[in-house]
């Protein structure tokens, strides 16, 4: 296999729901405290987010040579198309239904090693995931919560690749594929203060891909029972292989938000 490297990055904005008392997150890293419920119990959050993170790995269509992706934080305005990513939760009592989708759009050029196979490459990927699950509080106090978390990820990945010169010159491919994998793990945060908190969440699955797993960890702060803002890590893979599409990527970097609760 032949790699080459192109640089693409992920970037959206965040808005997420928090209150007083006794907390739950949102997101990976936005927290969700018990205070004024609605008539019916539940309570509701919706929360855009900002994620900046890297991506590495390979991708493969057709039987042609894999190309292998190494993008880092620096490229993201060169190589970022559009994203959107957005979270959501409906609680009640211990019990909660979570959500989460992320969007990207992705386009750059790169070099081939010695120009072998291509002087040069374009390449524009279209990835989708969306996670929606149940979670249940196994334990909870004043100080907060661990849930234990289950449900399914749909991906939808779309690459176009297009070889310049070299031994490929003319080739170009288009190729996507979808798949469902469950997934399945914890989340939940701890407030050491009536201010500050550590929040995050660790899924794990198979399915559709070889595995699937999301990671995160953050720590926030809590202005007052409406606003908190929080600042971490959150890292996603996933390795999908199937008819001579290949996806098995990891996207990782730093995630900032600001939770706001309705």
């Amino acid at each position: 296999m032949k790699a080459i490297y192109l640089r693409a990055i992920l970037l959206v904005t965040g808005i997420c729901a928090a209150s007083a008392g006794n907390a739950a997150d949102i997101t990976p890293l936005t927290p969700e405290a018990k205070t004024v419920e609605s008539q019916s119990g539940w309570e509701f959050t919706f929360a855009p987010y900002f994620w900046a993170a890297g991506i590495s790995g390979d991708i493969g269509q057709f039987g042609l040579p894999e190309v292998h992706i190494d993008a880092d934080f620096g490229d993201i305005l060169n190589n970022l198309d559009f994203a959107f990513m957005a979270a959501g939760e409906a609680r009640y009592d211990r019990f909660s239904i979570v959500g989460d989708v992320i969007y990207t759009k992705l386009g750059a050029d790169a070099d081939t090693p010695a120009g072998i196979l291509a002087d040069s490459v374009d390449v524009t990927s279209k990835t989708f995931a969306g996670f929606l699950g149940a979670g249940y509080a196994v334990l909870e106090d004043q100080n907060g919560h661990l849930d234990v978390v289950g449900g399914m990820r749909v991906w939808s990945a779309k690459t176009e690749i297009s070889f310049n010169g070299g031994i490929l010159a003319g080739v170009d491919v288009e190729d996507s594929a979808t798949w469902v994998d469950a997934v399945a793990g914890v989340r939940g945060n701890y407030f050491f203060t009536p201010e500050i908190y550590v929040t995050g969440w660790g899924l794990l699955g198979a399915g559709g891909a070889d595995i699937d797993w999301d990671v995160a960890l953050g720590l926030g702060y809590k202005f007052n029972d409406t606003i908190s803002a929080v600042a971490g890590y959150r890292a996603l893979g996933v390795n999908y292989d199937n008819d001579g599409f290949v996806f098995d990527v990891v996207q990782q970097g730093p995630i900032f938000g600001v939770a706001i609760r309705f």
